[in-house]
């Protein structure tokens, strides 16, 4: 955890708003979940039109949006373009945020958990 939260401190405020922004669409908020479902290995185009059924030219204006924000990552792999989540980034927003949990308290109760088999988390 320590680790997660020195990364963090590199968000800044900007940053937070930029990735909620780009994560305050319901297609936008689907594509990441879809991708961090996947994990690293990431998905093609093609994999998450059919899993999420939306049409390409739907998906591609999302995934720019996404790429703009820092929340997904692109590589070329052939012919292929393979789309992966930024855990990272997802992490330090999520450490962004809760960066001042119970400051009243021992901030015990407060610890952010990891969802259950998460191993980039």
């Amino acid at each position: 955890m320590a680790a997660t939260r020195s990364r963090a401190r590199l968000m800044d405020e900007q940053g937070a708003v930029t990735s909620l922004a780009a994560l305050a669409q319901g297609m936008r908020l689907r594509i990441f979940r879809a991708l961090v479902g996947a994990g690293p290995q990431g998905l093609t185009p093609s994999a998450l039109s059919a899993t999420l059924d939306v049409p390409a030219s739907t998906l591609s204006f999302h995934l720019k949006e996404l790429m703009h924000a820092g929340m997904v990552s692109q590589e070329r792999d052939g012919r292929n373009l393979i789309y992966r989540p930024s855990l990272e980034r997802m992490n330090s927003l999520l450490v962004y945020l809760t960066a001042h949990c119970c400051q009243a308290t021992d901030g015990a109760a407060c610890e952010v958990a990891s969802p259950p088999g998460c191993t980039a988390c």
